[in-house]
């Protein structure tokens, strides 16, 4: 169990930071914060996409029960939302790099609306927290505090996970509607009626 649980720690750290980071994008109000925050996340998320294709790789080519194998059993959950970050979120998380760092030059640049409505898109900050989340029961069960698992509590902790990942998904679309709004253009009305014209 300790053998898996040191295998399992780097992993869920490097997830748990990157969900962690990724969730304070959109509230980065300076150009230069944005870009360099945008780069912590982009490190984070590639080390854990290697951490966690690392494991499983190693896993499926080990033939034994080492703790290896029991760890990669248990990252099993996390390896659909790692494939939907290095599918979605790193792409994006590269573009908002580069359109941050276009701003980036002066210090005390504002972050244009579009670029924080791009920064909390959900498909950057959504798939990296239900990463880590689905991190957390491999952890709890190498750490041995697995011991009321049964019907019950399964299925408890499942109904929950479900909702937590709704509720993430909700505030993520909520916060990029709200920073969309801000970024469209102000509709400028004539003060004056368009009517025929008169010769």
């Amino acid at each position: 169990m300790a053998d898996q649980l040191a295998v399992l720690l780097p992993v869920a750290a490097v997830w748990v930071a990157a969900a962690v980071v990724a969730d304070g994008l959109p509230r980065l109000d300076r150009a230069r914060a944005l870009r360099r925050r945008t780069g912590w996340v982009s490190a984070l998320v590639l080390t854990g996409l290697a951490l966690t294709a690392a494991v499983l790789f190693t896993g499926l080519q080990s033939a034994g029960g080492t703790a290896v194998d029991r760890a990669a059993g248990g990252l099993a959950l996390a390896a659909v939302p790692a494939l939907l970050v290095a599918v979605c979120t790193v792409r994006r998380v590269r573009r908002l790099r580069a359109g941050a760092g276009a701003f980036a030059r002066a210090p005390e640049t504002p972050a244009p609306h579009g670029l924080r409505a791009a920064a909390a898109h959900p498909l950057i900050g959504l798939p990296v927290q239900v990463t880590a989340l689905a991190t957390v029961p491999a952890v709890v069960s190498a750490a041995g505090l697995d011991r009321f698992t049964g019907p019950g509590p399964t299925g408890a902790a499942v109904t929950v996970g479900v909702l937590g990942i709704a509720t993430i998904g909700v505030r993520h679309a909520l916060r990029h509607n709200r920073l969309a709004e801000r970024a469209m253009p102000v509709a400028v009305s004539s003060p004056r009626a368009a009517g025929p014209l008169h010769v």
